[in-house]
């Protein structure tokens, strides 16, 4: 795969080490995004479109992204879920988002993920045509470059660095993960030639695929947080107190085409008026008590566990240093034992 060296990316361990039980359940449910954006290179308005689309790019084509039209919606969370609490501060343990389409009968339905050999040009040796009709909508994180973090940039920030006709210009992309759970712009998966997993793909109740998807369908992205990663994505946001989704689809088109899929933005008239809904989001998350420092295993309580592991240290540095003077000693051990669970 290739990928761009500029791209800020982060590791994530293939398991979660498991959290002390969390405290309750809290709900983070929102009728409307904070913000919403057409991420599309030719967007003269950011931020204020009354509707976003989703594409991708001509097969074979050196010009745009691959995901050419992508969508973003987010949320500022800080306000009913608390941040700073650290990644691990947080049990996912639920997130959906819905949106609502906006264009009648004109993009096919497909609740499945294509392979991206089905959108290569036909002359290339790994092509293998679609098996199913239509293309899906698909949910992954969103991840900035260009100077640009999740705590600076708004639906109003510049597009990209560069010209808008070059792939990988963006300065907030689609971020997804390979299979090493390393973060990636996915927005070029074709070009790199692998198929990345979404964080969601869009369904819609009651529709079957390749059939036109009308007006007005509520599509819903369950999100999988049965993958560490996703549940990551969203822990570190919580954290940082915004949460921020990119949608994409790699729905054919051609130049000045529009048979793709439209969704409806918090400043469209219609949803002002509640005759329609921008995106919606149901997020349910446990808050994970602090450890305290001699809680070496975190399991809530100090014992001999966390003793064994100061014991097997002793004379050396490690995590029982808790006085940081360089060595465990008497000093931790006496912490340790103040700190001893009843």
């Amino acid at each position: 795969m290739r990928f761009n060296s500029t791209l800020s990316v982060m590791l994530f361990p293939a398991v979660v080490l498991c959290a002390p039980a969390h405290a309750g359940d809290v709900p983070f449910i929102r009728s409307s995004p904070d913000l919403d954006r057409w991420n599309y290179p030719f967007n003269s308005s950011p931020g204020t479109r009354p509707t976003a689309s989703t594409f991708g790019n001509e097969a074979g084509s050196v010009m745009f992204d691959n995901r050419d039209g992508q969508m973003i919606v987010g949320w500022t969370t800080s306000g009913e879920i608390p941040a700073g609490n650290g990644p691990d501060g947080y049990a996912v343990l639920s997130c959906t988002i819905e949106l609502m389409v906006a264009n009648d009968l004109v993009f096919t339905y497909d609740s499945t993920v294509d392979p991206f050999t089905a959108f290569l040009p036909t002359s290339d040796s790994a092509f293998i045509e679609d098996s199913d009709a239509g293309q899906p909508i698909e949910l992954f994180g969103t991840g900035f470059r260009g100077g640009f973090s999740l705590a600076n940039w708004q639906e109003t920030s510049p597009y990209g660095n560069g010209s808008v006709l070059d792939p990988q210009v963006r300065n907030a992309f689609a971020l997804g993960y390979t299979r090493k759970g390393t973060a990636v712009d996915v927005s070029n998966s074709v070009r790199e030639r692998w198929t990345p997993a979404p964080f969601a793909v869009g369904h819609i109740d009651g529709q079957v695929d390749g059939e036109a998807v009308a007006m007005n369908a509520v599509m819903r992205f369950q999100l999988d947080l049965n993958r560490p990663e996703v549940a990551r994505f969203i822990a570190e946001s919580l954290d940082q107190g915004r949460l921020l989704f990119s949608i994409t689809s790699l729905t054919r088109t051609v130049q000045q085409g529009s048979n793709f899929p439209s969704f409806y933005c918090r400043e469209n008239p219609l949803v002002e008026i509640q005759l329609a809904s921008a995106a919606r989001i149901e997020l349910h998350v446990g808050l994970n008590p602090a450890c305290v420092l001699e809680d070496l295993d975190c399991n809530g309580v100090v014992d001999a566990a966390d003793l064994a592991t100061l014991l097997s240290d002793w004379g050396s540095a490690g995590s029982a240093d808790f006085n940081s003077n360089g060595i465990i000693d008497a000093a931790d051990l006496s912490m340790l034992l103040n700190a001893w669970s009843n």
